[in-house]
């Protein structure tokens, strides 16, 4: 009797343990379902006739801004980041199906990347399949007679008169825009700042532009320093700065870099609505700040 009542209890037992083992695996699989998707983020910082600083390796190490952006991945806990300055290796069709963005801190005419592969990224892993590009400072000044490229990213590099070691004012024009409301609705920046060739404002949503009226050198024309673009069914975000190595530990910049990731990943809301009507008003704002009333 007394083996009887135990084999009862050892089959009880048993049950009991099957029973909190299935609610162990549930538990995890539903913690694995809750669990928020990481992001991958194919990052190049390829340059051919200039090398910036904040993209310059030591050795082995990543560069200043590669480890910016890979540190933000990991604080964010919102996405990893692979960096490469051989994309004629890593820029291929068959690579780009790993990544939801591409972000490019380039610089140079060609960046050797093969013609069909660039086609495939523009044309169909960007444009018909949604993803998404980020783009810093000179990566206006990557391919600039490469018409679908400058096409997609809005501008091309057409010098800096507002040199590195000088501070200019920007105003923001969209406050409310993930990428650009950390700003404020004007800031002071020692960097870089171009202007633009093949600039087509019908096209873009201009998030912040200089002040000429407050910016030591003048000029009278529109300068944007910062856009988003739908490109088909894919986004895009660039900002001008980024050429200074400080740069890259602004907080308020690496806060924008996130929002405009965010807004390029589609979790967060921003207008991408073209607003040519700014660059208008800021062309003639700048043409009465420069003194040049023609």
């Amino acid at each position: 009797m007394w083996n009887s009542i135990k084999s009862r209890w050892s089959v009880i037992g048993l049950a009991v343990a099957v029973w909190c083992l299935g609610l162990v695996q549930g538990g995890a699989e539903v913690a694995r379902a809750q669990a928020p998707k990481k992001y991958r983020i194919l990052m190049v910082t390829t340059s051919k006739t200039f090398t910036h600083n904040p993209v310059k390796r030591d050795k082995e190490t990543l560069a200043p801004s590669e480890v910016a952006i890979t540190q933000l991945g990991q604080s964010s806990g919102l996405f990893t980041v692979d960096c490469t300055q051989d994309p004629a290796k890593d820029f291929t069709p068959e690579n780009l199906k790993n990544y939801d963005i591409v972000f490019f801190y380039t610089q140079g005419p060609d960046l050797e990347i093969p013609k069909a592969n660039m086609e495939y990224f523009l044309n169909t892993w960007l444009k018909q399949k949604g993803h998404g590009f980020v783009a810093t400072h000179s990566s206006t000044d990557t391919y600039g007679e490469y018409e679908p490229y400058w096409d997609m990213i809005g501008g091309t590099f057409n010098g800096h008169p507002w040199n590195a070691g000088e501070t200019v004012t920007i105003s923001v024009h969209d406050t409310k825009h993930p990428a650009s409301k950390v700003w404020g609705e004007e800031f002071q920046i020692k960097d870089e700042i171009y202007q633009y060739k093949h600039w087509q404002p019908e096209k873009v949503h201009v998030l912040m532009s200089l002040n000429i009226a407050k910016c030591p050198t003048k000029k009278p024309y529109h300068v944007p320093v910062s856009w988003v673009k739908n490109w088909g069914e894919g986004r895009i975000f660039y900002t001008n700065l980024g050429h200074n190595t400080e740069t890259w530990a602004n907080k308020n910049f690496i806060e924008s870099i996130l929002g405009g990731i965010k807004w390029v990943l589609g979790l967060e809301p921003g207008d991408a609505t073209p607003n040519p009507e700014v660059s208008q008003a800021q062309n003639e704002k700048a043409k009465v700040d420069a003194g040049d009333n023609k």
